[in-house]
C-alpha cells in the first residue's frame, strides 16, 4: 500500500515540476513523462501483487476533515482497474513526449503535463478511496484535470463547446453521487464505506438510480453520453487514450460498488444494466459507422464496449436474483475482463488515430487513404487494434466476449426469464459485433487503403520512434493477453469476489469458462499458419522483383483519387437501412444534363440525443431560469440575506 501512495507523491511532484518548468517546453515534457512512468511503475508493483494473491490492504492517516478520513483500500477490485490505468498512462506519457512536440512554443505544455499526471494520480484515488468524502474529492479532480486537457485546443469553438458540455456532464453526476453517499451514510457518523448500511428496498432502488445516472453520465452510456463523442476528439490523441481507456471505467467501477453496498439486489436492477446496455452495443457501433472522422469513430465504439460490459453486469444481476449462479460468474468475469481488454485496444486505436492525425495533419476520413505506404508501422498497429475490436483471434477483444456468450448460452438451461436474457444478450453482442466490424473495415480501409484523397495524405510520415514504442507495447500487450487469457481466471475470480461478493465469485463457473483454453489454442494456431504463410511467400518471391499495373479503371482513361469507395459510400446501405434512427442530413447532387459538370454530394451524421433531448431540455431550463432573474439585484445585501435566511431554514429544520 505504501507503493500506491509513493506514486500519488511521484505524480503530484512530478505535477507541480512541470507546471514550474513551463517556460522550458522539453524540461517540462521530461519531468511529466518520467514523473508518470515511474509512478505507474510504483503503482503497478503492488496491483499486480493484490490481484496474485487476492489479499487486501488498508491505509488510514489522519485527516480532520467532516465526515471524512484518509482511508486507502486496495483490494482485488481496485487493483484490477488499476493495471490498466497505470499500464496505459504510461504508455501514453512516452507516447505523448512525441506528440506534443510539435506544440511547443504554441501550448503551454507544463501545464498539459501538470494535468495529465494529476488526472492519473485522481483515477487512482478514486479506485483506492474507502472514504465518500475522499471519493468525491479524487472524482473532481479527475474532472478538473481532465477539462483542461480537453481545452488544448480552447482557440476552436467546437473544443470550447465541448469542454462545456463536458464540465456540465461532470457536475449534474457529481450532485447525483453526493445524493447516493448521503443515503447510503445517513445515520453514521463518518462516510467511510465500511460504515454504509443498506437501506430498505425503495430507498435502494433510489440509491440504485441516482448512482446509475451520476456514474452512467462518467461511463457514458447512452443516452447519457453526449460529452463523450465531443470531448474525446478535442482531447491531444495520449489523453483521448487514457480518458477513453481508462477514465470512463471509473463510471464502471462506481456501479460495481453500489452494487456490492446494496446486497439482496432486485431482479429489475439487472433488466435495466441489459436494456441501457443492449441500446449502448447496438447504437454505439451503428453511430461509429456513420461518423466521418477517425477519433469520432473511437469515440462512439468506446460507447459501444461500454454497453457491452453494462450488458454483462445486467445478465449476471439477474443471474444471482434467479439462482443462477455459473451464468452470474461468467457473466460478470466476461464484465471485468472486457474492462481490461478495451482499456488495450482502445489505447492502441487512439494513439493510432493520433499517429495519422500527427503525419497527415487531419483525421478526416474523406481526406485519407493510402497511408499505409507511408506509414506502414501505423497502419499495422492500428490493424492490431481494429482486429482486438471486433473480437478476433488470437487478439484479446474476443476473450471477455467469449465468457459473456458462454453465460448467456448457460442461461437457456433456466427458467423463462434467465432463458430471455441469455438469449438478449446474445443476440446483441451479435449486432454489435457485426456492425461494429463494418466500421472498422469502413474507417481502416478509408484511411489506410487506396490512394490518397488530399494532398496532405499523399505528404503523410511516419510518427515519432517513442510513438511507435507506445503503440507497439499496446499491440503487443492485446496480443499476448489473448492468448494468455486462461491465465488471467485467477485474478479474475478475486476481482469478482470483491466486487460483487463471495457468494457470487468465480468459483461456480469456472467450468463453464475452461472452452477460453481452446480459445487462446486456436490463436496460437492461427498465428502459426500465418508465420508458415508469410516464410513460404518470403521464399517463394527471393530474387523476384513484384510486377506493376494499372489498378482496373471502371472504363475511364484516367482514373483519379476521387473514383474510388470513400467511407460514405462503404456505409451508405446500411446507414440508409438506419435513417430513422441516424438522422444523417445529405445534399445529393441534381442531375439535369446529359454530360454535367461539377456536382456534390454529402452526407452528415447528427447528434441526435443532443439536438432531440438535450438541446431542448437547455433552451427550457434557460428560459425558465430567466423568468426568476429579478433576484439577481446585483446589491451585496440582497446577496448576504439569502445565505442568512437559508442558514436559518437549514437550522431550524435541523432542530
Amino acid at each position: 500500500m505504501l507503493l500506491v501512495l509513493l506514486s500519488f507523491v511521484i505524480l503530484l511532484a512530478s505535477a507541480v515540476a512541470a507546471l514550474c518548468l513551463g517556460g522550458r517546453p522539453s524540461r517540462a515534457q521530461d519531468a511529466g513523462a518520467y514523473g508518470a512512468v515511474a509512478a505507474s511503475i510504483a503503482g503497478l508493483i503492488p496491483s499486480v501483487q493484490t490481484l496474485l494473491s487476492g489479499r487486501t490492504e488498508t491505509l488510514s492517516l489522519p485527516w480532520p476533515v467532516p465526515l471524512g478520513s484518509f482511508s486507502l483500500t486496495l483490494d482485488p477490485l481496485s487493483a484490477f482497474f488499476l493495471v490498466p490505468v497505470f499500464t496505459l498512462t504510461a504508455l501514453s506519457a512516452v507516447y505523448g513526449v512525441d506528440y506534443l512536440k510539435a506544440y511547443s512554443g504554441r501550448k503551454p505544455l507544463g501545464l498539459v503535463w501538470a494535468a495529465f499526471n494529476t488526472l492519473t494520480a485522481a483515477m487512482a484515488l478514486v479506485f483506492t478511496s474507502s472514504n465518500a468524502v475522499l471519493f468525491m474529492l479524487g472524482w473532481e479532480l479527475m474532472a478538473a484535470a481532465s477539462f483542461i486537457l480537453v481545452l488544448f485546443e480552447h482557440e476552436k469553438a467546437q473544443t470550447r463547446k465541448a469542454a462545456f458540455i463536458y464540465l456540465a456532464a461532470g457536475g449534474a453526476g457529481a450532485l447525483l453521487l453526493m445524493a447516493v453517499f448521503a443515503l447510503l451514510g445517513s445515520g453514521s457518523a463518518t462516510l467511510d464505506f465500511s460504515s454504509f448500511h443498506s437501506p430498505s428496498r425503495a430507498a435502494a432502488s433510489a440509491v440504485f438510480l441516482l448512482a446509475l445516472c451520476g456514474f452512467g453520465l462518467k461511463a457514458g452510456f447512452i443516452p447519457l453520453h453526449v460529452w463523450l463523442p465531443e470531448a474525446h476528439p478535442a482531447a491531444p490523441s495520449q489523453v483521448s487514450a487514457v480518458m477513453s481507456g481508462v477514465m470512463i471505467k471509473t463510471g464502471i467501477y462506481g456501479i460495481i460498488r453500489i452494487l456490492g453496498f446494496l446486497r439482496p439486489w432486485e431482479e429489475w436492477w439487472g433488466w435495466a444494466l441489459l436494456i441501457i446496455g443492449a441500446g449502448s452495443c447496438v447504437l454505439g457501433a451503428l453511430f461509429a459507422l456513420a461518423q466521418h472522422e477517425l477519433k469520432r469513430v473511437l469515440a462512439y465504439s468506446s460507447i459501444e464496449n461500454i454497453g457491452i460490459i453494462l450488458l454483462a453486469a445486467g445478465l449476471g444481476v439477474i443471474g444471482v436474483t434467479r439462482g443462477a449462479p455459473e451464468l452470474a460468474a461468467l457473466a460478470f468475469a466476461g464484465a471485468l475482463l472486457h474492462v481490461f481488454n478495451h482499456s488495450l485496444f482502445k489505447g492502441l486505436l487512439f494513439m493510432g488515430a493520433g499517429s495519422v492525425l500527427h503525419g497527415a495533419g487531419t483525421a478526416e476520413l474523406e481526406a485519407l487513404g493510402g497511408l499505409s505506404k507511408r506509414m506502414r508501422a501505423s497502419a499495422v498497429f492500428f490493424l492490431a487494434g481494429s482486429a482486438a475490436a471486433c473480437a478476433l483471434p488470437p487478439f484479446n477483444g474476443l476473450a471477455g466476449e467469449f465468457l459473456i456468450y458462454a453465460g448467456a448460452l448457460r442461461g437457456i438451461n433456466f427458467p423463462a426469464s434467465v432463458a430471455l436474457a441469455g438469449v438478449a444478450a446474445g443476440l446483441v453482442l451479435a449486432v454489435a459485433g457485426v456492425l461494429a466490424a463494418a466500421a472498422f473495415v469502413r474507417a481502416g480501409g478509408t484511411v489506410f487503403l487506396g490512394e490518397p484523397r488530399s494532398e496532405r495524405a499523399a505528404g503523410a510520415h511516419e510518427s515519432g520512434p517513442l510513438m511507435l514504442f507506445a503503440m507497439g507495447a499496446l499491440a503487443l500487450l492485446c496480443l499476448v493477453s489473448g492468448l494468455a487469457a486462461p491465465f488471467l481466471l485467477g485474478p479474475l475470480a478475486f476481482a469478482v469476489s470483491s466486487g460483487f461478493g463471495p457468494l457470487y465469485g468465480f468459483t461456480a463457473g469456472i467450468q463453464g469458462a475452461a472452452p477460453l483454453v481452446y480459445v487462446s489454442a486456436g490463436g496460437l494456431l492461427l498465428l502459426a499458419m500465418a508465420a508458415i504463410a508469410a516464410a513460404k511467400r518470403k521464399v517463394f518471391l527471393r530474387g523476384k522483383k513484384p510486377a506493376e499495373g494499372v489498378t482496373w479503371d471502371c472504363g475511364y482513361a484516367v482514373p483519379t483519387a476521387r473514383m474510388q469507395y470513400g467511407a460514405s459510400s462503404f456505409s451508405q446501405p446500411l446507414t440508409d437501412f438506419f435513417q430513422p434512427i441516424l438522422r444523417k442530413i445529405g445534399q445529393y447532387p441534381v442531375i439535369s444534363e446529359y454530360f454535367p459538370g461539377k456536382a456534390s454530394f454529402s452526407r452528415e451524421a447528427q447528434a441526435v440525443f443532443y439536438n432531440e433531448l438535450y438541446a431542448p431540455a437547455a433552451f427550457r431550463i434557460r428560459e425558465l431560469a430567466y423568468r426568476f432573474s429579478w433576484l439577481q439585484h446585483g446589491r451585496l445585501q440582497i446577496y448576504i440575506m439569502y445565505i442568512v435566511v437559508t442558514l436559518m431554514g437549514l437550522l431550524l429544520w435541523k432542530l
